[in-house]
């Protein structure tokens, strides 16, 4: 039997580690010489980073084409995303690092030699992680920067954004209504139950997701194998697959099933997904499983700072309130509302 607990994730865990380069990644200043030398070991490090799932980019007050270049030269380039090299302060760079990539604050550390440019960001923003390059070597060792599965889609994350990063490029260039665009990318939405071999994925997903978050539960890998055998239970996870490539495990839905009423304990989307429709897509699909089995389908929300949008996500899906106790809402849904999935994505239900 599952106990039928959840928790919120206290622990701090980091999505992007933000660097400096300037006596940080490289020895020296790039200005004044441009023979610099990278610090010991900092390949390795990045490299471990990038296998963790964990995103890189850099912040740096420098001349772009001359700090690109040299990333370049040192094979490295790649590894970092949205980097922001310019004569902009740090807080403002590491904003547009976190809005591009689409993260909390709070989920970025930030590694520079100077205190005066970690006090800045500290200043701007207290929640963010600052790290004094002299303290780069025991890096790996921060628990923040330990996951507690690599996963494979924690391997392919930078180049699941680098595909999202062309995505968005072609969007931005697109002429005409979103939904031809949305049309062009031929999407298909592939929702299942849950195998074991996803649990690690999911465990991961209930702690990384924050903003398309209903509830903000976090389940331990083996409470949600045990939900995922349990008759008790249905535990879903979506799959999105594109023209440009694989977004890889991004929405995972866990179901209470009893004899007259279903409830939807946790439902959550990757945040890469956040502009794609696929929520309510992912909704309507638990929406018509309900309606088949002749139940009742209920809804916990419960509100946090960042998740309205799957507050308003359940409101456009004809979900209405039921009850509220402080900040949790329960939701339940008039199933005789008949809502067809968008035209521009193919949904496969295994």
């Amino acid at each position: 039997m599952c106990i039928k607990t959840e928790t919120k994730a206290d622990d701090k865990k980091i999505k992007c580690v933000v660097w400096d380069l300037d006596n940080t990644i490289w020895h020296g200043t790039l200005l004044e010489d441009n023979k610099v030398t990278l610090r010991d070991g900092i390949v390795d490090i990045i490299a471990a980073l990038d296998n963790r799932g964990i995103l890189q980019s850099i912040a740096s007050k420098n001349d772009p084409q001359s700090a690109m270049s040299k990333l370049d030269s040192f094979n490295i380039r790649d590894y970092f995303l949205y980097p922001q090299i310019n004569w902009n302060s740090k807080s403002a760079s590491i904003q547009a690092i976190a809005k591009a990539i689409n993260i909390g604050i709070d989920t970025i550390a930030f590694v520079d030699d100077q205190i005066y440019e970690r006090e800045e960001v500290i200043y701007s923003f207290p929640e963010v992680y600052c790290i004094d390059a002299e303290n780069i070597a025991g890096m790996l060792d921060l628990p923040a920067l330990i996951p507690r599965f690599i996963t494979e889609e924690s391997k392919q994350r930078r180049l699941m954004y680098m595909s999202d990063s062309k995505r968005n490029e072609v969007e931005a260039s697109f002429v005409g209504p979103k939904n031809e665009f949305l049309t062009m990318l031929r999407m298909v939405l592939t929702i299942r139950e849950a195998s074991q071999d996803d649990l690690q994925r999911a465990e991961e997903l209930t702690i990384r997701t924050h903003q398309l978050n209903t509830t903000g539960y976090t389940y331990s890998y083996d409470k949600l194998d045990c939900f995922r055998q349990s008759d008790k239970h249905k535990l879903l996870i979506a799959n999105l697959n594109d023209t440009f490539g694989e977004y890889g495990k991004i929405g995972l839905a866990l179901l209470e099933v009893d004899t007259d009423i279903w409830t939807i304990k946790l439902l959550l989307m990757s945040c890469r997904v956040m502009s794609r429709g696929v929520g309510m897509v992912f909704i309507n699909h638990i929406r018509n499983l309900a309606r088949k089995a002749g139940v009742t389908l209920r809804a916990e929300f419960l509100q946090t700072d960042v998740n309205r949008m799957m507050y308003m996500t359940y409101k456009f899906s004809h979900f209405k309130e039921y009850s509220k106790k402080d900040n949790l809402i329960i939701f339940e849904n008039d199933l005789s509302q008949i809502i067809n999935d968008p035209e521009y994505l193919v949904v496969s239900a295994l």
